[in-house]
């Protein structure tokens, strides 16, 4: 048995495009809009594709979980993706970016496969998470607009 689960979210933010994609290409700045965020470090210094970042989120109980990435593509003012490459669920995600009349127009994707038990049993609680994951654009967005 196996099940997709997916999410997806977009936000009008008033800001330059280069300015919004710095803030989202940037991970380290996550725990400032995504509240399930624990702690995130870049590993290197480096940004681009091939980044890593060793990454702990809050897990039931709030009990720490490992969920590191490592970033996918790296467009400059386009589009970021990532994979997850640590953790029960390995989510994909990808932000896009689109300069727009008012601002930059950003829409943030998160998919994932699960199989077996994971599954039948995660199916539900991991779409919640992503749901609230790509909800949270809405706190970037007050992040961006008045730091």
């Amino acid at each position: 048995m196996s099940k997709h689960v997916a999410a997806s979210a977009s936000v009008l933010i008033d800001r330059p495009v280069d300015d919004v994609f710095a803030f989202f290409a940037d991970a380290e700045n996550s725990p400032r809009w995504r509240s399930g965020v624990i702690s995130i470090r870049r590993v290197g210094e480096d940004l681009g594709v091939g980044t890593v970042y060793e990454q702990s989120v809050a897990g039931p109980g709030g009990r720490p979980i490992r969920a590191d990435i490592r970033l996918t593509a790296y467009e400059a003012g386009r589009r970021v993706a990532f994979e997850t490459i640590a953790g029960p669920v390995r989510p994909r995600g990808e932000y896009l970016f689109e300069p727009v009349e008012g601002g930059t127009r950003v829409v943030f994707d998160l998919a994932a496969d699960l199989d077996g038990v994971k599954a039948l049993l995660m199916a539900g609680p991991v779409q919640k998470t992503m749901d609230a994951e790509v909800a949270a654009l809405a706190k970037a967005k007050d992040q961006l607009e008045h730091p």
